[in-house]
């Protein structure tokens, strides 16, 4: 299996869990990591610190207990800004910062950040150029092809990266027009893979162990990141790697195992968020397991109707009894 280095950390594997809003918690990513990711990338963290005292911000802090090394990705277009909210970051624990120039969002490309600040090389020179200069942890950014099929200049990015000492960059095989519309393109990845040496990471439509060997080896990029596939689905790092290694199918997880997953994901989300927000954000992931269940349909409709973690879990108990 191939290892990726990014900075001074040097990984188990090159399989890593995209950054998700709302999703890629600590609870999400530590589950990632004990079922096969290599790296796990947290959630994207405004770098307006004022806007820090929010509940649902500092659940994007970096985490002491997130497997190692941590990483944080910010969200940004003031280098200054960028900076303070990055050094505040790696004193609680961060060792990583990734930076978000990939969100295709409207209410963040209209304020000029995520994707949409690919339009703009000259600010993004100096944003990476202010961390590097900054920080003594590795930056790494992720990015989109460009912002329209018109505008593709990920070569152009990926370069500016790589003279500013970025550590490593994840490409998402989109424009920011794409939206999450259509097939994600490899050709991108496969020419910016090319043009620079520092690690690269394929992303896009990365959903099947065949899909991850096809990526790998076409754009001939140094690891995968997979983002909505492991929804509901975490075992899938575990699939794709044994797969990688053997060119076999792993068998699918038994239901115990299932239940004990899905479990513990609530018992976390009910810590990190306190009950009456934790039994909320459980249903959206217990919907996203449903869809891979037999039955599961039904299951997401009774577990929508509770209000109570202990009757989540009640039922959760009671739906895989009955399938064993």
């Amino acid at each position: 299996m191939k290892q990726l280095k990014i900075g001074r950390y040097t990984l188990d594997n090159n399989l890593v869990l995209a950054p998700m809003a709302g999703i890629t918690d600590s609870v999400f990513r530590r589950l990632c990591a004990k079922l096969g990711a290599g790296y796990t990338v947290g959630e994207m963290l405004s770098a307006q610190t004022q806007l820090w005292d929010s509940q649902k911000s500092q659940t994007r802090f970096v985490n002491q207990a997130d497997p190692e090394p941590r990483s944080v990705q910010l969200l940004g277009v003031e280098p200054e800004q960028l900076v303070k909210a990055a050094v505040l970051q790696v004193e609680q624990g961060a060792q990583i910062i990734d930076l978000n120039l990939g969100c295709p969002a409207k209410k963040v490309c209209n304020i000029a950040a995520g994707s949409a600040l690919l339009a703009y090389p000259d600010r993004v020179t100096k944003i990476f150029d202010a961390l590097v200069t900054s920080l003594d942890v590795p930056v790494t950014v992720k990015i989109r092809t460009g912002t329209d099929a018109e505008h593709i200049n990920a070569i152009e990015i990926a370069k500016i990266a790589e003279q500013s000492g970025i550590s490593a960059i994840s490409i998402h095989g989109r424009t920011r027009a794409d939206k999450f519309n259509g097939l994600a393109e490899y050709d991108t990845i496969k020419h910016v893979k090319q043009a620079v040496t520092i690690p690269v990471i394929a992303n896009g439509d990365i959903s099947t162990p065949e899909q991850a060997q096809f990526v790998l080896k076409y754009t001939q990029a140094d690891g995968i990141m997979i983002g909505r596939a492991a929804l509901g689905n975490p075992w899938i790092f575990q699939q794709v790697r044994y797969y990688l290694e053997t060119g076999t199918h792993l068998e699918k997880p038994c239901f115990n195992h299932i239940k004990a997953i899905l479990l513990e994901h609530l018992d976390g989300l009910y810590a990190l968020y306190g009950e009456l927000q934790g039994l909320r954000i459980a249903r959206k992931h217990t919907g996203w397991y449903c869809q891979h269940l037999n039955e599961g349909e039904k299951l997401r409709r009774a577990f929508n109707q509770l209000d109570n973690p202990a009757a989540q879990q009640a039922l959760i108990e009671h739906f895989f009894a009955n399938l064993v």
